[in-house]
């Protein structure tokens, strides 16, 4: 997702993608000590996804 795509979001919109996105990473962690996935570099993509959009949900709550 690209920050111009997060910066158009909504603040209900981007609570809704943190959240799906934490479910997201929790599940490919999960997999990952299972058994390796086939690419380990999704959660670290993921996770900077999340920080993208929790940068972005306090900008936006601040300036109310």
């Amino acid at each position: 997702m690209k920050n111009a795509e997060i910066k158009g979001l909504t603040v209900t919109e981007l609570t809704a993608k943190i959240e799906s996105e934490k479910e997201t990473m929790r599940k490919m962690k999960f997999a990952h000590q299972v058994s390796s996935i086939e690419n380990p570099m999704t959660i670290r993509k993921t996770r900077k996804l999340i920080a993208r959009l929790k940068t972005e949900l306090t900008a936006k709550e601040r300036q109310k």
